[in-house]
């Protein structure tokens, strides 16, 4: 406003200007009360479609632990585990939001939810917590401690327990203006009663959101383990166990089950008409391995059926095989146990069998080839396209030589990952706080073997700013210094990124890139 004197007429303008911005903000209060509520209305109604789907999830996998122990016994300890925890920690977040709500007489009229003498009365008393407040603070502890107790170091849950210890850790916080604040402090004392509610609202958010996360890991993570074709080989169906040199073969090859979760409650089985008993048989990763004498030369039949249950319902599955037993063998059979090619540089699993030959009397050798015991050996090749498995077996002092060549592959080019998450599409969409404490990682896709490369480098940059390159596998302080500059919907760079598998030259991987989502 001008100094100086000023008519009546100017000092009345003045004094409307005052009174309007003093309306204006008034309303912009009211506006931002009434925000906060209906932000708090759309949390309530999503924390409850997470307990709704998070008690689904947890009543699944304790039925799949009932029909599965093996296989889900220890996923449903930890679901079960984590649910109690998340649950108790809720209903105490819920119960101080209900105190706070009978504070007023509608819980529902957000305008009137200004206040903050409340809950700062109950929290904070002449500087020092409250035993409300210690007890505030304690539930919080509890739930944090025990969560990362429950998920270790799993690198599965690592995205998971690097956000909830930074959210729940429950540290003192430096504000903007450079002042040490108590966690409660800094989040509820001197904010609207409307404001401290939905805040609260976002804690039960955030551990229903860990939890479902946690449970979708178990959940995928047995499933996938159970379907992943590494749970599978290779079967030869045929009409009959032998054929006549020059009659026409008409095999046909199968997938057969071999994972430790595919075990039969029941085993019904005869050989030639002889019903087998226990000893007759054992079941070995989900296998039913015989244990009886071959018998005389000819065919031989199996029949019976393999009984499962499953949702309480027995499902029989039958059996009709025929094998026949020769006098001697006519050639070896080498098979790559997870694919038709070796991968140079790491350990390939080959079983090496020949027919009517025992495996004490049947012998491979190779270049990088060693065996492990009876007919497994491990293949590491190093150099070449090829490599040849000559195997040789012996019956009553006759050696019977064969061998099988196989390709040499290097491995794959593996793809890039941030909190583990492969780039699909335009750009991984993350909030900028997550970026900084997120791994950068790398994975070979859809690959068979359990091979992790490790990130020992790579580059980052932001529109507008010199790239930095980082050592290691997360954000150092210059590089969070750079993301700092970043604003919502830039786009991060991460290339240049070098991974290492002991003993193998890994290849390059492209760049990944990710949105600023705040």
């Amino acid at each position: 406003m001008a100094s100086g004197k000023q008519t009546p007429r100017q000092k009345m303008i003045n004094l409307m200007y005052l009174v309007f911005i003093a309306m204006l903000a008034l309303n912009m209060s009211k506006e931002v009360l009434r925000s906060f509520g209906i932000i708090n209305e759309s949390l309530v109604e999503a924390n409850e479609k997470f307990v709704q789907k998070n008690e689904v999830a947890v009543n699944g996998l304790i039925q799949k632990a009932k029909e599965s122990p093996k296989q889900f016994n220890e996923a449903k300890g930890l679901a079960t585990s984590v649910a109690s925890l998340t649950d108790s920690y809720y209903q105490y977040l819920g119960s101080l939001k209900d105190e706070l709500k009978s504070t007023v007489d509608d819980p529902q009229d957000y305008e009137s939810m200004d206040k903050s003498a409340y809950l700062d009365q109950k929290m904070i008393s002449s500087g020092n917590l409250t035993k409300a407040g210690e007890k505030f603070m304690n539930e919080m502890e509890v739930y944090h401690d025990g969560m990362l107790k429950l998920l270790g170091d799993n690198p599965k849950y690592l995205p998971i327990t690097s956000v909830l210890g930074d959210k729940f850790s429950g540290e003192d916080i430096v504000d903007g203006e450079n002042v040490t604040k108590k966690f409660i402090e800094y989040h509820f004392i001197g904010f609207p009663l409307i404001s401290s509610i939905t805040k609260l609202s976002t804690m039960q958010n955030d551990i229903r959101v860990y939890e479902n996360e946690i449970l979708s890991i178990l959940l995928a993570g047995e499933l996938t383990q159970m379907v992943s074709m590494t749970n599978y080989t290779t079967l030869l169906k045929t009409e009959r166990g032998a054929y006549y040199q020059g009659d026409k073969f008409n095999g046909e090859i199968v997938l057969g089950r071999t994972d430790e979760s595919t075990v039969p409650n029941e085993v019904n089985l005869t050989l030639d008409g002889r019903p087998l008993d226990d000893s007759d048989y054992s079941i070995v990763e989900g296998r039913v391995v015989l244990n009886v004498t071959a018998g005389q030369a000819g065919e031989h039949q199996i029949e019976g059926e393999l009984i499962f249950k499953q949702n309480g319902e027995e499902i029989k599955v039958p059996v009709n095989q025929s094998f026949s037993v020769i006098p001697k063998p006519n050639q070896a059979i080498v098979s790559a146990d997870k694919m038709n090619v070796v991968y140079r540089g790491i350990e390939n699993p080959i079983t090496v069998s020949m027919p009517g030959v025992p495996g004490n009397k049947v012998s491979a050798s190779a270049p990088g080839l060693r065996r492990i015991k009876g007919s497994q050996y491990i293949m590491v090749p190093k150099t070449g396209n090829e490599v040849k498995i000559n195997v040789v077996g012996e019956i009553d002092g006759k050696k019977f030589p064969s061998s099988t060549t196989f390709r040499i592959k290097s491995l794959p080019r593996p793809t890039p990952t941030v909190r583990g998450q492969v780039q699909e599409g335009s750009a991984i969409q993350m909030p900028k706080n997550a970026l900084k404490v997120s791994p950068v990682g790398a994975t070979f896709e859809n690959f068979d073997f359990d091979i992790t490369p490790v990130v020992k480098r790579f580059t980052m940059s932001i529109p507008g700013q010199p790239a930095v390159v980082v050592n290691g596998n997360r954000l150092d302080r210059k590089a969070q210094e750079l993301l700092d500059l970043a604003r919502a919907g830039d786009i991060i760079q991460i290339f240049d990124i070098k991974a290492d598998v002991p003993g193998v030259n890994v290849k390059n991987m492209p760049a990944i890139l990710v949105q600023i989502t705040n």
